[in-house]
């Protein structure tokens, strides 16, 4: 499939948003925290929130109908999402502005983690639910998007702490190094699985043709279309190899060290959150690129 730009800002930015939230609200649970750190943290994930909101409006062959993709939310699991994140949203904001004006804000909290965790489950199932791209049809799907979502929100929250909220930047660190572990196992679990996969069907299947040997030389017209530049990368093997180690280097690693070695550092815990980040970005595109359409078994001749 073709990564678009887009959607891999809006799965991105609306995950870590969801975990900063989350990551706040765990932190009133446990009595630790205050409003230092909850509004400006709500703020940091209303910013995100929004962001990966507009980021979305950039997908759409006509924004002004965006109004019309929840229409479907009996049977589609993208209008689900496009109700559900509003809604977090609104929940966020009265969180933030309940703390702000000192009124109690655990009910609110409350809300704002059931709809966190149904966005991550709405996400996911836009992908999880398509049962002729076999990379994304799978639990590890709803479950990486979750995780690496936590994890990176996780990583900002240690940051923020660490500007406006010393005392709990460390506890921050060590919870992003555990999530930010098992997000990374599992989607190194994804990319074996699928890397083991083998496809369904056939080109002697897809056109009815019981041969031993069949050899595409044309795909029926003289360019490109619609067809071979939305469902397929584009891209050199080169490229879909350097990003898939960009991932393995930055979803994890490379700021697990910085969340163990600078873990006293604003500067150090800001820059593990814009790495992983990076890392993050770099796993969206190849969680997109590497799922392979059955319908490039006839336009292999031009992808």
């Amino acid at each position: 499939m073709r990564p678009a730009w887009s959607v891999l800002l809006l799965t991105t930015l609306i995950g870590a948003g969801q975990g900063l939230f989350l990551s706040l609200y765990a932190a009133q649970l446990l009595g630790a925290g205050g409003s230092t750190l909850f509004v400006p943290g709500a703020a940091l994930a209303l910013l995100m929130l929004g962001g990966g909101l507009a980021a979305s409006f950039f997908h759409l062959g006509h924004p002004e109908r965006a109004w019309r993709s929840a229409a479907m939310w009996r049977t589609s699991w993208l209008s689900r999402e496009v109700i559900v994140l509003p809604a977090f949203m609104a929940a966020v904001f009265a969180w933030g502005g309940a703390h702000w004006l000192g009124l109690p804000s655990l009910a609110l909290g409350a809300a704002g983690v059931a709809l966190a965790l149904a966005l991550f489950v709405c996400t996911g199932m836009i992908y999880a639910c398509l049962p002729f791209l076999q990379e994304w049809r799978t639990p590890l799907t709803i479950v990486n998007f979750t995780l690496l979502g936590c994890a990176s929100g996780l990583s900002a929250a240690a940051a923020l702490a660490a500007l406006l909220q010393p005392s709990l930047a460390r506890a921050y660190a060590l919870a992003a190094l555990v999530v930010g572990a098992a997000a990374y196992l599992g989607r190194l679990a994804a990319l074996w699985r699928n890397a083991r996969l083998r496809p369904k069907s056939t080109l002697a299947s897809a056109i009815g043709v019981k041969h031993p040997k069949i050899v595409q030389i044309a795909q029926g017209a003289m360019g490109g279309s619609f067809n071979t530049r939305e469902f397929f990368h584009g891209r050199p093997r080169e490229v879909v190899r350097a990003v898939r180690w960009a991932l393995l280097a930055l979803v994890f690693p490379v700021p697990a060290l910085l969340l163990i070695f600078l873990v006293n550092s604003p500067t150090g815990l800001s820059a593990a959150f814009l790495l992983q980040y990076a890392g993050l970005l770099a796993e969206r595109w190849y969680f997109f690129a590497e799922a392979k359409h059955p319908q490039n078994l006839y336009y292999q001749a031009i992808s």
